[in-house]
């Protein structure tokens, strides 16, 4: 295979991956955000609390993992954060591992995208670790910003919210953030979650 070959081959893969939709409405308009955008989103974010907050975290690592976190979706697809059935959640550690593989297959020449794949899995540094966080809040700051649209369609609560973000926010700063995110939610709960 060429060079030109290679890279057309990875821009199909960058196709594929813009075609994973995500149960998140981009705000104001009729449609569901990808998983390019979220991702460009997360590296964005991430860099910008990095910076603003003076963390001084690896700006490099973080920008790489949240590039690169959801791209084994593009073979195992997304699952719903807040989804309601448990067979589609319990399988989703095999699904993602088999995605990876296939992926080592397909882009053999790209040995450090793997590897930064299977660092972010194993969050074992700071930067992966307040990445795989910021994660789990990105979807409930863009949904707040939209006014809750999401989480009306798909009946999503406060409390599940709390719930699944308690879980997996482990890293201290971005505890913080969601903290004050929810407090936020409370106020305005009746608005964002149609509750009467």
């Amino acid at each position: 295979m060429s060079n030109l070959d290679k890279i057309l081959n990875f821009i199909e893969l960058i196709q594929k991956f813009r075609s994973i939709e995500r149960l998140v409405h981009v705000n104001g308009k009729d449609r569901n955000e990808n998983d390019v955008e979220h991702s460009f989103s997360l590296a964005m974010l991430g860099w910008y609390i990095n910076d603003t907050e003076k963390l001084g975290l690896n700006l490099e690592k973080i920008i790489k993992y949240a590039l690169i976190h959801d791209l084994v979706e593009v073979h195992a697809g997304d699952t719903f954060f807040y989804h309601k059935d448990s067979n589609m959640t319990a399988d989703k550690k095999e699904r993602e591992e088999r995605a990876a593989h296939k992926l080592r297959g397909e882009y053999p020449e790209f040995p450090e995208l793997h590897s930064i794949m299977e660092k972010y899995e194993k969050r074992e540094d700071k930067e992966s670790k307040f990445v795989y966080a910021l994660d789990k809040i990105e979807p409930v700051l863009n949904i707040y910003l939209d006014k809750g649209r999401s989480w009306r369609r798909d009946k999503v609560s406060m409390e599940m919210i709390k719930s699944k973000i308690q879980q997996v926010a482990s890293d201290g700063h971005i505890s913080k953030i969601f903290s004050e995110l929810l407090s936020k939610l409370q106020r305005e709960e009746k608005e964002l979650f149609n509750k009467e």
